[in-house]
């Protein structure tokens, strides 16, 4: 599975952003999906992840109420609508491919990553 990510950029906070996640390969509809972010100097932390058909959904605490994540399945693409960003939302975005069909938390549960996308809040 190859994985390409796209729609970050610059935005100010209390703005809005939609990343999308392209995949290729014929396991991506049964496979669980993630997002993952890194900021300059910090380590890669857990955004959002969602099952293979969407019924099982995590959030990371930071970004519930604000983030969603969704994925389309006949597109083989994945989402995250974000809203309400704020300048600590600043980071590489990194989409991600899991080896089971679960939503999972961690990245160790993951085997495929896009190359990143870069979402700057600024105040």
């Amino acid at each position: 599975v190859q994985l390409q990510a796209s729609g970050g950029g610059l935005v100010l906070a209390g703005g809005s952003l939609r990343l999308s996640c392209a995949a290729s390969g014929r396991t991506f509809s049964s496979s669980g999906m993630g997002w993952f972010r890194q900021a300059p100097g910090k380590e890669r932390e857990f955004v959002a992840s969602i099952s293979w058909r969407g019924g099982i959904i995590y959030y990371a605490d930071s970004v519930k109420g604000r983030f969603t994540i969704s994925r389309d399945n006949a597109k083989n693409t994945v989402y995250l609508e974000m809203n309400s960003l704020k300048p600590e939302d600043t980071a590489v975005y990194y989409c991600a491919g899991g080896r089971l069909p679960q939503a999972a938390q961690i990245m160790g549960a993951y085997d495929y990553w896009g190359q990143g996308t870069q979402v700057t809040v600024s105040s």
